[in-house]
């Protein structure tokens, strides 16, 4: 039997980015070799629609790039992923990078510049505070290692 570990679902190519594209990823795909995939989207678990504005964190709250405060959206999002985690006994996630949801180390730093800064979106935080492991696309090999 699989360990399962949510994925963002964007990474396994579903269309749910923002801008109502994916992040197709098919390294982040091919851990179906060794896991149970387990797709999630904290923005739309959160109510937000497909596509959407971009979102960034700023002060600790998430705002829509035209000035919106979409944090109630966000942690909704992040406690339904929590969720799931737990009924799914799910030890690790793997995360799409930088994103207000499911970045874990950086993050946007709210100006929509394109700048990073350190720091993690709701849903990683979440998880991690809740003993899951949380791994961005670019660490795929160290979640292979440490899980399989």
């Amino acid at each position: 039997m699989k360990t399962k570990i949510l994925v963002s679902a964007c990474l396994l190519g579903e269309n749910c980015k923002y801008s109502g594209g994916n992040n197709k990823n098919e390294a982040a795909i091919a851990l179906a070799e060794y896991f149970e995939l387990i797709p999630v989207c904290p923005e739309c678990f959160g109510g937000l629609p497909i596509p959407r504005e971009p979102s960034e964190i700023r002060n600790g709250r998430v705002y829509s790039k035209s000035g919106k405060d979409l944090t109630k959206a966000f942690v909704l999002g992040a406690e339904n992923t929590l969720y799931i985690a737990r009924e799914k006994n799910c030890p690790a996630a793997l995360l799409k990078e930088n994103s207000p949801s499911c970045g874990f180390g950086k993050i946007y730093d709210g100006s929509f510049s394109g700048k990073l800064t350190e720091g993690n979106g709701l849903t990683a935080e979440l998880l991690s505070k809740n003993e899951i492991a949380v791994f961005g696309e670019s660490r795929i090999d160290k979640l292979i290692s440490l899980y399989k």
